[in-house]
């Protein structure tokens, strides 16, 4: 066998080792999770992020295959970290809004179908929150509109919980 089959060979064995984690990762959180009192939706983004790092965790496997150093991984990891550490002090980049995410997750309780009001002097409105992601929490008006709000903008505003999803 030559190096190229070999790379292939533990390239394929890697995906499908990272398709099986996956679902297995996913049944194992719900199920362990369920009797928590996590709400299905804080079940979902905990889903995401495991996702989020194990497809880091394949991606720096798979470079390690195909012929990368330890240095050249250990350059890419330092980078991947220097910028979410920048992410904390950059106020409108799209990283604030990963490292927002994580913040509201763990300290707000915002959750999916609460209404809510953003108390703005300049553009004030409310909705139901209709999906949070890493970067976005978008929101439903009276009017049928979707409103995207950024999350490092959404923590610089004060947020009034109208109708609470659990409490109805």
């Amino acid at each position: 066998m030559t190096l190229l089959e070999i790379q292939l060979i533990e390239t394929l064995a890697i995906i499908l080792f990272y398709v099986l984690a996956f679902f297995v990762t996913k049944t194992v959180i719900n199920n362990a999770l369920k009797s928590t009192q996590l709400q299905r939706t804080r079940r979902k983004i905990i889903i995401k992020v495991v996702h989020l790092f194990t497809s880091i965790a394949v991606v720096i496997v798979l470079a390690g295959v195909w012929g990368l150093e330890q240095n050249e991984i250990a350059v890419f990891a330092s980078t991947i970290l220097t910028a979410l550490g920048i992410a904390f002090f950059a106020q409108w980049s799209l990283l604030s809004n990963i490292t927002s995410s994580i913040i509201l997750f763990f300290n707000h309780p915002l959750k999916l179908g609460d209404r809510i009001r953003i108390l703005d002097n300049d553009y004030p409105f409310e909705g139901e929150i209709t999906d949070l992601t890493y970067f976005f929490v978008y929101v439903k008006t009276k009017d049928e509109e979707i409103v995207s709000i950024p999350n490092s903008i959404l923590l610089q505003k004060s947020v009034s919980i109208i109708a609470n999803q659990d409490k109805e």
